[in-house]
């Protein structure tokens, strides 16, 4: 099962609530408690690290497409990425602690997905900026209206598929972080051996610290990871904060500040079939997140988290940024640190907020050198393919499941080892599967409906009474002891 921390027992999950539970700790759930600040900050801190470099990239890539299409003015980008990390920030704060029916209420931070870089270029070359924020806010809308309906498919996230698409997640990212550890994808020494150096010896810092450092430490092992690393670079010319005295000090995003929203037809189609992707992913981060911290994701509480996510783009499109999603990193972070605590989480959306505010302390931040972040990069991502690895466990390996998985993670790694095979397809088959995780999350899906039906199962316990229907489709418990022998 998950991993668990020290502190955290196991013990029955309390109603969700969007203030921690106010009951001794032994009856309150580890996810509802929340540490002192002498340990929340750095905590959040490290969660802010890890997925810095994910949560600009987006802006970057986007705005720079734009800049040379003339949409944009150099200058934009800077106030597109503090617009990005304000509404990172408030988009984390309404999942982790959550209101009414917005928020999954567990540990996950939230940012800009990379399924909408493609069709939002396009929607820009072709009906300009404004159009991409109209598209970016109805595809937000459409997505909290579905969000209860999309939900009900967790029925069909079984231990087979939920693990088959969390090790697909780690694997898929393995892909960024590769491009992290040769220094930055497309940098012209990309691959140089001193950039390779750094991140291998980031990585094994982190291991150290986990190997003997006190239990205390070990939660932040990525952290100081990531502050050693920079620190010793800094000799080397390999930090640049050159930004720091170039940035403002304080800048406040301002809601359709290119203009008043368009909504042309055919930008909403390509942003809700977008919004579909990033509802799977979502899916597939929330049940990895449930499942490390000991709380099963329900349907219900699924709606509430994919209705958040719908929220934060609308917010996103209001303020001029762009669709979010559950950051898989921190899935992974979660789960090397064994923190469960959702507040950790408000607190680095709390970071987040004062960064997008102050441009000059995410300045800083961004000195943090690439191949630092490759170094922890490979630990957080390889962790997340492990949680996948250890869901699976769970699971009875017949030929049929065995083929589910292998496939799955086959149709998955395509985009990434050949990332043109999709060029000459339809936009709206490449939105949906350049994604590896979308593309192998729907594939687990359908095969597992395929391979594992009443029928099929029925046949196949003629031949080993130890499969049962908690393999297939999520349903009432498996059998007592299904599990055991399953192990």
């Amino acid at each position: 099962m998950s991993q668990s921390s020290p502190e955290s027992p196991e013990s029955p999950e309390p109603p969700a609530s969007p203030v921690a539970t106010a009951g001794p700790p032994e009856t309150t759930h580890p996810v509802d408690r929340v540490p002192p600040l002498r340990r929340l900050f750095p905590l959040g801190l490290q969660h802010v690290l890890a997925m810095y470099a994910g949560a600009v990239a987006v802006p970057l890539i986007v705005g720079g497409a734009l800049v040379g299409m003339g949409q944009l003015e150099p200058g934009d980008i800077a106030y597109l990425i503090s617009a990005d990390l304000f509404v990172a920030g408030i988009a984390t704060i309404v999942q982790s602690v959550g209101f009414w029916r917005f928020g999954v209420r567990l540990p996950l931070m939230q940012g800009c997905t990379f399924a909408a870089v493609g069709p939002m270029i396009v929607i820009g070359g072709e009906y300009g900026i404004t159009a991409i924020y109209g598209s970016v806010i109805a595809s937000g809308v459409f997505m909290m209206l579905l969000a209860p309906f999309f939900s009900k498919l967790v029925r069909f996230f079984p231990p087979i598929v939920t693990g088959t698409v969390i090790l697909i997640i780690g694997v898929s990212l393995m892909d960024v972080a590769a491009g992290w550890v040769g220094g930055g994808a497309g940098s012209d020494d990309f691959g140089r051996p001193l950039d390779v150096a750094f991140a291998a010896g980031t990585l094994l810092l982190i291991i150290l610290i986990e190997r003997f450092a006190p239990p205390a430490l070990r939660r932040l092992s990525i952290l100081l990871g990531l502050v050693v690393g920079t620190l010793v670079a800094w000799p080397f010319g390999l930090t640049d904060w050159s930004g720091v005295g170039e940035s403002a000090w304080f800048g406040l995003a301002l809601p359709f500040h290119f203009g008043l929203p368009t909504f042309p037809v055919s930008a909403i189609v390509s942003m809700c079939i977008v919004g579909l992707v990033i509802m799977t992913e979502t899916t597939g981060d929330i049940i990895a997140v449930g499942e490390i911290v000991d709380r099963p994701v329900t349907p219900r509480r699924l709606a509430d988290g994919l209705r958040a996510d719908g929220l934060s783009t609308v917010i996103g499109g209001v303020f001029n940024t762009f669709p979010y999603t559950a950051f898989a990193q921190n899935v992974g972070l979660v789960s090397i640190t064994g923190v469960k605590s959702r507040y950790v989480a408000t607190l680095a959306g709390g970071i987040l907020v004062v960064l997008g505010l102050v441009p000059a302390l995410g300045a800083v931040v961004e000195g943090v050198p690439v191949a630092v972040l490759g170094g922890a990069g490979v630990a957080l991502f390889g962790m997340v393919a492990a949680s996948g690895i250890r869901t699976l466990s769970k699971v009875r390996f017949t030929n049929s499941n065995i083929l589910i998985v292998a496939v799955a993670l086959g149709v998955s790694l395509l985009p990434t080892v050949s990332p043109e095979i999709y060029a000459q397809f339809p936009t709206w088959f490449t939105i949906v599967f350049d994604s590896g995780i979308s593309a192998g999350a729907i594939v687990a899906v359908l095969l597992n409906l395929l391979l594992n039906s009443p029928r099929m199962q029925a046949r196949d316990e003629g031949a080993d009474r130890d499969v049962s229907a908690h393999d297939a489709v999520r349903g009432p418990a498996a059998p007592a002891g299904a599990t055991e022998r399953k192990g």
